[in-house]
């Protein structure tokens, strides 16, 4: 018998996969449970309808995050804080200091947890960081950690 799958199943696949499984699987644990419903054909249109309208807003995604990229990559966000003895920093430069400053500065809001620093800056002088803005692009802007 052949089911839609509403929600994923370990052993049989995702959300929105069409499967072969027994029909006694599917009549008594799949459908009753809400994992699954029969594949009719209104029920196969609907699925279709709903993969077209995933597959362009994925698209859609894909180019805003392309053009944010555009506009960031190879940027230089100035970051101007106070300094003690041999250019250490009092305190230091998180993740969440670029997003904010990335916000003011380019008008472009980036996930703290998309900045990829692998410890704050305590120092001064210029910084490449990676931000990933969607899991198939990235922009690489340099930080510059002036006296101010």
């Amino acid at each position: 018998m052949e089911v839609i799958l509403q929600k994923d199943v370990k052993s049989l696949g995702k959300k929105g996969d069409i499967v072969d499984v027994a029909e006694g699987y599917a009549r008594n644990y799949l459908i009753p449970r809400g994992l699954a419903v029969e594949a009719t054909k209104g029920n196969l249109k609907q699925v279709s309808l709903e993969n077209k309208a995933k597959r362009q807003r994925q698209e859609r995604e894909l180019k805003e995050a392309q053009a944010v990229a555009a506009k960031l990559d190879g940027q230089k966000l100035q970051i101007a804080t106070k300094v003690g003895e041999a250019g250490k920093l009092f305190g230091s430069i998180t993740n969440q200091d670029i997003a904010d400053r990335l916000k003011r500065q380019y008008k472009v809001e980036i996930d703290k947890r998309k900045i990829e620093l692998e410890e704050p800056i305590k120092s001064l002088g210029n910084y490449s960081v990676t931000l990933r803005i969607h899991p198939k692009v990235k922009a690489e802007v340099i930080v510059q950690v002036i006296e101010g």
